[in-house]
């Protein structure tokens, strides 16, 4: 059986993204292990990978690098073997070439950009948390189906700063214009959750679970 490894790294919401990329699985019509992981044996043996993430990027970042050879098996999988690969919410962050939360912390530099601090301006609250129009910046094949007017679940209070333009997905707007999903070869990340986001959430990960990359 074909394996998703969702990075357990002690910094992300293991267990309802599991479920939804079971469900996804399933609407997709493929069976799959959703294997929750550390190991870097699992990792390099897996179809597809995972990272989610809430919280602080610093301390997500430390626990990242914490786990023995996590980073490295992580690395010749998506970057070396192009194994597909799903980042969400500081998942995704921990993909750029740096966090300012709280000082300045190396990311995986995947995606090159930075990760600061949203400015909606007056009357909009920090952190940003509920529902957002989804604006498709180009086609990818993980943003297929998603119906007229999508619209996804955020929280959080950062996001990506000035990746190249090519790696830009998808975008949102809150105050100000926000990134919300990046794509690279075989790398796709979201800043909003798909699996609290419903119906587009589980298309999306359903897209995911039929993308091959090339």
């Amino acid at each position: 059986m074909k394996t998703i490894a969702l990075i357990d790294y002690g910094s992300g919401n293991l267990h309802s993204a599991a479920r939804a990329l079971r469900v996804a699985a399933n609407n997709a019509k493929k069976t799959r292990e959703i294997r929750i992981t550390a190991d870097p044996l699992a990792i390099a043996h897996a179809d597809r990978i995972v990272l989610p993430g809430v919280g602080h990027f610093a301390d997500c970042a430390h626990n990242l690098n914490a786990h023995d050879g996590l980073v490295d098996a992580l690395t010749e999988a998506v970057m070396q073997r192009g194994v597909p690969f799903f980042g969400i919410c500081v998942g995704q962050q921990l993909l750029a070439t740096r966090g300012l939360e709280d000082g300045e912390t190396p990311g995986l530099d995947w995606i090159p950009g930075d990760i600061d601090r949203i400015t909606p301006g007056d009357g909009l609250v920090v952190p940003h948390m509920g529902w957002n129009a989804l604006t498709l910046a180009k086609t990818h094949p993980i943003l297929a189906d998603l119906g007229d007017d999508p619209h996804v679940y955020f929280t959080h209070s950062y996001a990506y700063r000035d990746p190249a333009p090519d790696d830009i997905a998808a975008t949102t707007h809150y105050g100000e214009p926000i990134i919300a999903a990046v794509a690279r070869d075989n790398i796709f990340a979201t800043q909003f959750h798909p699996e609290k986001s419903q119906r587009v959430g589980l298309q999306i990960l359903s897209n995911f679970v039929l993308w091959n990359p090339q």
